[in-house]
């Protein structure tokens, strides 16, 4: 599409102009052809945008899907038309409950304009305020249990160790149960703990230093034996973090990960990735300031995937889909976010969940203040 040349200005070049949007556009001309595609659709659609023009819109979207009859509408009455909640999959792409708009063009009555919006940014931010106060919850829940439980406890052990010397041999493992049930409330009240308001340090980091101390310790370790693949954007910025808790956060993803794969008896494949999102920005709170999240580490597996009805409530705590899980990991994981000002997306389907962070990166931690 050529924009007509206004008399004494110069015209920017359409092509330069659609790649600056930060949402997915196709230009679509007669028959359903793909006349020009930004960046943003490229990732969105995971194809090159001359893989777009070669193909032709139905190489990219099945001829049933619902987006064709907005393209039929504003065909034959013109305007713009939006339809919501619409799901667009294919083994290159997955992305639910996004809103397309389909425009015409003045003056180019056989074009249309299709934008493709996520709702992911708003949804995320609004999961990141959940997870925020149930991680505030535990704290408060773990220095009550810290003051009111441990001390008990530790009475409850000295008596139970005491009885285990002069009780008959019949009754000794009753003693020792005791015991050992008391070791792990103990246990639970010292992961509880985590929850609590430590210092940070806050440093430049190169995450890819991190994710390769967490793949070898995950190879050595829980994942030993599990195919854990890496694909990481070399030209990324430093991160601004606390090394140890982002370890323990992306520990406590990958494990989950190698779970979930195992748990369906095949073999499966963790990767590892990461990437450059200038768009993700959220307001840093009680400022009018805006802290940018360009910095994004993913961890997918391709496990059975996370129910719908569990997927909401995934990073509260004390929810969990295993059978002697405590819920505590992820709520974890939700509380170091927090406390990094990140947020966390969650796509999940059978085969593929993607568990993704954004975090701050130095520069722009410098400049917001």
């Amino acid at each position: 599409m050529k924009p007509k040349a206004a008399h004494g200005a110069n015209q920017p070049d359409a092509a330069l102009v659609l790649d600056s949007l930060p949402v997915p556009v196709l230009e679509i001309g007669p028959q359903n052809t793909i006349l020009a595609a930004n960046m943003a659709a490229e990732e969105f659609f995971g194809m090159s945008r001359h893989q777009l023009r070669h193909g032709g819109f139905a190489e990219v979207v099945a001829q049933d899907h619902p987006v064709y009859l907005l393209l039929e509408h504003v065909r034959t009455r013109g305007g713009s038309v939006t339809e919501h909640e619409l799901l667009f999959s294919s083994p290159r792409f997955h992305h639910e409950g996004v809103s397309v708009q389909a425009a015409d063009v003045p003056d180019y009555p056989d074009i249309i304009l299709l934008t493709f919006h996520e709702p992911s940014a708003a949804r995320m931010l609004d999961q990141q305020l959940a997870y925020r106060s149930a991680a505030r919850s535990v704290s408060g829940l773990a220095a009550m249990l810290a003051h009111e439980v441990r001390n008990p406890l530790s009475g409850i052990k000295g008596a139970a160790q005491l009885l285990e010397q002069a009780v008959t041999d019949a009754d000794r493992d009753l003693a020792t149960l005791i015991c050992d049930e008391v070791d792990r409330i103990d246990a639970l009240v010292d992961r509880m703990g985590m929850f609590g308001e430590a210092q940070l340090d806050f440093r430049a980091l190169n995450i890819h230093r991190i994710l390769e101390h967490v793949r070898l310790l995950a190879s050595n370790g829980f994942a030993k034996g599990s195919k854990i693949v890496e694909r990481y954007d070399p030209s990324l910025p430093h991160v601004w973090g606390d090394r140890d808790r982002l370890v323990q956060v992306l520990l406590n993803l990958v494990k989950n990960a190698t779970e979930a794969i195992r748990n369906t008896g095949q073999d499966g494949e963790i990767t590892l990735l990461t990437s450059y999102r200038p768009g993700i920005r959220v307001a840093v709170p009680g400022t009018a300031q805006w802290r940018h999240l360009p910095l994004v580490v993913t961890v997918r597996d391709t496990g059975p995937g996370i129910s719908e009805t569990v997927r909401p409530h995934l990073f509260e705590p004390f929810v969990s889909t295993k059978v002697n899980g405590s819920g505590l990991g992820l709520a974890l994981v939700g509380k170091v976010m927090d406390d990094h000002g990140g947020v966390i997306e969650v796509e999940s389907r059978p085969g593929c969940t993607e568990i993704s962070l954004f975090l701050p990166i130095v520069d722009h931690m410098s400049h917001s203040g």
